[in-house]
């Protein structure tokens, strides 16, 4: 149920049109968490109408954390969900949501628009809400939903990756800036999204079935 209901928020173009805006949020999330981690200086993010997004961190121009950080943002979805279904199938539901509610709070310190503002206000919002009003099989099954959604959204936006640079003929996607970081072109670095984003949802398959 779960994953169906997950599947349809992808593949439906009015639901994606509004649920693209969540993979954004974690997109640069996963761009922001890395950029702290490797120690980057955190300077703002932005979230646009048009589910484009931006995050800006200072330091060294070039080298792992510079890699690191552009390489984040379209494995962070696949990532995240899957963590997630491990921490509901392991009955840890409240802490995907509190972890889900601190990341927001954390968010609001660095968000540099007001749209931006309004998505994380309304997405933390909702979590709080999950954890402070629904019962518990609520809880399991939104929790499920969104991690069955964040893996089947993550090679959705990869391959729209692909289409985009194609027809866009742009250069400042994260692939783009991942090819003047390292040896490998960006045509490279797509694929390299698209495989371990499939590879994620795979595993989820495999270590859990679909509900």
């Amino acid at each position: 149920m779960a994953a169906a209901a997950a599947l349809l928020l992808v593949v439906l173009p009015p639901a994606w049109s509004v649920t693209r805006h969540l993979v954004t949020l974690v997109h640069e999330a996963g761009h922001a968490l890395v950029a702290v981690l490797t120690g980057r200086r955190l300077n703002g993010i932005r979230l646009h109408t048009d589910t484009s997004g931006l995050t800006v961190s200072s330091g060294k121009p070039r080298g792992p954390g510079m890699i690191a950080t552009a390489a984040a943002g379209y494995l962070a979805p696949a990532v995240l969900g899957l963590l997630s279904i491990v921490l509901v199938e392991g009955g840890h539901t409240p802490w995907a949501l509190y972890a889900g509610l601190t990341t927001m709070a954390l968010m609001l310190a660095f968000i540099r628009n007001w749209f931006g503002l309004v998505v994380v206000v309304v997405v933390g919002a909702a979590v709080a809400l999950l954890i402070w009003r629904a019962p518990a099989d609520v809880q399991d099954l939104a929790a499920l939903t969104f991690a069955w959604f964040l893996l089947i959204a993550a090679p959705r936006t990869t391959v729209d990756l692909w289409s985009h640079r194609r027809r866009a003929r742009t250069r400042t996607t994260d692939a783009d800036v991942l090819a003047r970081l390292t040896f490998l072109p960006a045509p490279v670095w797509n694929i390299v999204f698209v495989v371990l984003t499939g590879a994620s949802l795979a595993g989820a398959v495999r270590l859990v079935g679909v509900p």
